[in-house]
């Protein structure tokens, strides 16, 4: 199968290479894509991408640990936490949840990366005021050095004006987007909306040529839209607008209207900008999309005027004109003050040409008449339409950035364990909790549309009042459904591992009964919960049964309707039989059974995880 799957990559391979070499020959442009590269790029190779790829790849492998389980990075102490824990602010753009969270944005970096690195260039741009003996005109400088520190600032940026504890290299790549756009807006959205794609299915091609899948349940999940870091994806795309419409703006050069604004459009469109969300009480989220849809289009339209507008006065000649007026009226009354003023300075100096009285006085007139600020009508009146709608677009990045920073001053409270049980490894404490106040929004939505007031969680809790932590790593509902989770805490060259169990008993017609266990490597289990008792549904011979658990063991407790006497027994072991209160127990495979008198009813059957 190894030797089959080898063959097949490379047969993937050679039908890519052999279509692009066959399209060459038969497409032949008046300069080679090599020579376009070159003339932009040393030795046509965009080596600030690769440099930033590769510190992107070291970091998942090395700062989370991924070399050690690639599957499995550590990713708690890696997210935005609070400004009150840099090492979250410092590493969390530059950091992943996952093997698929990594390649699906380095799929976008391979595509728009070097875009925005040719639009800036290794060669500076001849419309460029710049000095040429300058170290930031050396290529290799520009190439090696300015290009990667460049998206590592930007990167910052996103982490520090994140909206809650995200995570993820998409901010920047959304950047890089915004600024390839404003210079290339069809080879930009081309590449987004095709080439990305082909890029991420080729990689899996090459890594998994023929691939099984059964069809499964899956456990409960939020909506799609919901997983994706909106606000961290406005904010990057409106730094690299911002970024790239200064840079258009140095060498005087006016992109297509029409193209510009379809491919913003279609660009916010198609990476889903429009799913503006909230969440609301008991795993239930608030989806604006008819709002998102508007906010989306008119941003591409503002975009768009930033870059191609006129440069005619954004204030109508009429209103000028008034203005002017009334500014004339007032400028004639200060003029009649000046020259009141000149007359006494002139009486002072006494005809005087020098000595220190005749400087004192031509300080004194210097002061008051010489640097006189312009009226605000003057500065509103030059102000251009162009100008006015680059104005808006920077507004806007600084409305999305501080949103968040009031929620990036998060101090959790200190972090004590509710039950013995609770697992502490370091500063962490990791534990199993039902309907506790969410200590990540709770109080900070919006009550007009959703009280968020009372907002509670249920699962494993990972919290650390050193980091300012505080996070629900499993839900009850995805524990009730895979039974076994493991949670992966740690920091900068360490990591270690806890896991959690769930084993339960289901009595026929009502809720199951349950216990959750923690432990972590090399530890004892720890009993974490126990459910509340509950009864089946079914009664023989005058008789009711209660599942329960009593300090890590499961027992039916059999309840006379008659006499109102109970008995208990612990739950039989596998084809085993035991007996309570006249009753006779018999466990079959994953089903207890209860007889008397010759009736025979299934009482209980054991939880079944992940649908078998």
């Amino acid at each position: 199968m190894r030797l089959l799957a080898a063959l097949l990559a490379v047969v993937v391979t050679a039908s890519l290479v052999g279509s692009i070499a066959v399209v060459r020959r038969v497409h032949r442009p008046a300069r080679r894509w090599r020579d376009v590269a070159r003339e932009r790029l040393v030795y046509g190779v965009p080596w600030g991408s690769l440099v930033v790829i590769a510190f992107v790849v070291g970091v998942y492998l090395f700062v989370q640990s991924g070399i050690a389980d690639f599957d499995d990075p550590v990713t708690i102490p890696f997210r935005t936490w609070s400004y009150f824990y840099p090492l979250g602010m410092v590493t969390a753009a530059f950091s992943h949840a996952g093997p698929g969270h990594l390649i699906g944005n380095l799929a976008g970096t391979v595509v728009v990366a070097p875009l925005a690195e040719y639009a800036w260039g290794h060669y500076p741009d001849d419309r460029e005021p710049k000095r040429a003996d300058s170290w930031r005109a050396n290529p290799r400088i520009r190439a090696f050095v300015l290009f990667p520190l460049a998206v590592v600032g930007v990167g910052l940026l996103t982490s520090l004006f994140a909206l809650g504890p995200v995570i993820g290299f998409s901010g920047v790549v959304f950047a890089l987007a915004g600024f390839a756009i404003v210079h290339y807006p069809i080879v930009t959205i081309i590449g987004t909306l095709g080439v990305q794609s082909v890029v991420l299915r080729l990689y899996y091609a090459l890594q998994e040529p023929i691939s099984v899948y059964t069809a499964q349940p899956s456990p409960p999940s939020a909506p799609s839209w919901a997983g994706i870091a909106i606000q961290g994806h406005a904010l990057g795309l409106f730094i690299g607008f911002v970024l790239g419409i200064v840079l258009l703006e140095r060498r005087g050069v006016r992109p297509n209207p029409l193209r510009l604004w379809l491919a913003v459009l279609l660009f916010g469109f198609s990476k889903q900008l429009w799913a503006i969300y909230w969440y609301g009480a008991e795993n239930t989220f608030v989806l604006f999309q008819g709002p998102g849809v508007a906010i989306v289009s008119a941003l591409a339209l503002v975009v768009t005027l930033s870059m191609t507008a006129s440069e005619r006065p954004l204030i109508p000649a009429e209103i000028r004109q008034r203005l002017g007026r009334s500014g004339d009226r007032t400028a004639g009354a200060a003029g009649d003050a000046e020259l009141s003023l000149a007359r006494s300075l002139e009486l002072a100096r006494g005809g005087r040409s020098g000595g220190i009285v005749a400087a004192h006085v031509d300080r004194v007139r210097e002061l008051v008449g010489g640097n006189r600020p312009s009226p605000e009508s003057d500065r509103l009146s030059d102000l251009t339409r162009k100008g006015a709608a680059f104005l808006t677009v920077v507004g806007i990045l600084a409305i999305v950035a501080g949103m968040a920073i009031p929620a990036n001053f998060l101090v959790v409270d200190e972090s004590t364990a509710s039950s013995d049980a609770a697992v502490q490894i370091e500063d962490y404490t990791v534990e199993y909790v039902e309907d506790v106040p969410n200590g990540l929004v709770t109080g900070i939505g919006i009550e007009a549309l959703e009280d968020d007031e009372g907002l509670e969680s249920s699962g494993v809790i990972v919290a650390s009042d050193q980091r300012e932590i505080w996070l629900e790593a499993v839900s009850a509902q995805r524990l009730a459904f895979t039974g076994e989770e493991t949670v992966a805490v740690g920091g900068l060259g360490w990591r270690e591992a806890v896991h959690v169990e769930r084993t339960g008993w289901e009595p026929v017609g009502n809720d199951a009964v349950y216990q959750v266990w923690l432990w972590e490597d090399g530890a004892d289990r720890r009993l974490a919960h126990e459910s509340n008792a509950s009864r089946a549904e079914a009664q023989i011979a005058g008789r009711n049964v209660t599942v329960g658990s009593d300090d890590g063991t499961f027992v039916l407790a059999v309840n006379s309707t008659e006499t109102n006497a109970v008995a208990t027994t612990a739950i039989p072991d596998e084809n085993e039989t035991v007996t309570a209160g006249g009753l006779t127990f018999e466990r079959n495979d994953e089903t207890i059974y209860a007889a008397a008198d010759g009736t025979r009813v299934a009482i209980a059957s054991q939880e079944t995880y992940n649908g078998y």
